[in-house]
């Protein structure tokens, strides 16, 4: 009788995020279980340990992998329709347009309270989202559709405002966020990158909605 097939590290870790996101996403981040997760897996609860420090972890880890399987930067880098501001709108809009990520996110909201995972989201977004804003900031720059002197600026400040909004990180009201939101786009404007129009404040205020609901206002 043949033997079982074992699995190697990096294929476990790939059965636990694809169980983990299923069920995030049916069940409820706090609502699953690290058991829950093992056995949607098939197996034992150890080697979820041996992949992941925390179901925290496992979390940061799928909205990593989820970002890169379907980049919305790299949807628009290539098209040649577009300016640069243009497409720093269409990265916006098609990036809220991802539900089953927007979903995920929100579940993320409670544990950004956690300083480690808030630490550690700043700096991979640092990491990964800087330097794509940054390239498409200079694109703008130089067809002439975005008008600022602060584009490297721009690029570590764009990252951050998704934070800023969180009311698990700065404690708002929904009124509040919606304040915030208008103060964000009166500096980016301000600054030479102009992003209000409909479809975007559309999309935003939905984002409002939700993560108000998700997040709370509690200090």
């Amino acid at each position: 009788m043949a033997r079982p097939v074992k699995k190697t590290p990096d294929e476990w870790r790939k059965e636990i995020l694809n169980a983990a996101q299923e069920l995030f996403i049916s069940k409820g981040y706090e609502e699953t279980s690290v058991s829950d997760i093992m056995k949607m897996a098939g197996g034992a609860k150890g080697m979820f340990y041996r992949c992941f420090q925390s179901k925290e972890d496992v979390m940061y880890s799928l909205g990593n992998q989820m970002f890169f399987e379907n980049n919305p930067f790299d949807a628009i880098k290539e098209r040649k329709d577009l300016n640069g501001l243009q497409k720093i709108k269409s990265l916006l809009v098609l990036n809220q347009s991802d539900e089953e990520r927007n979903h995920l996110n929100r579940q993320a909201i409670p544990i950004l309270k956690d300083p480690h995972i808030l630490a550690a989201a700043i700096k991979e977004n640092r990491r990964v989202l800087t330097p794509l804003w940054l390239e498409l900031l200079e694109e703008g720059q130089t067809d002439g559709s975005i008008k600022t002197e602060y584009a490297k600026e721009l690029s570590e400040l764009l990252p951050l405002i998704n934070f800023w909004l969180m009311p698990s990180v700065f404690p708002a009201t929904e009124g509040e966020l919606h304040h915030k939101y208008q103060f964000v786009m009166e500096v980016l404007d301000h600054m030479g990158l102009p992003l209000f129009d409909d479809e975007i404040v559309s999309f935003t205020e939905k984002f409002i909605n939700d993560i108000s609901e998700k997040g709370g206002n509690e200090s």
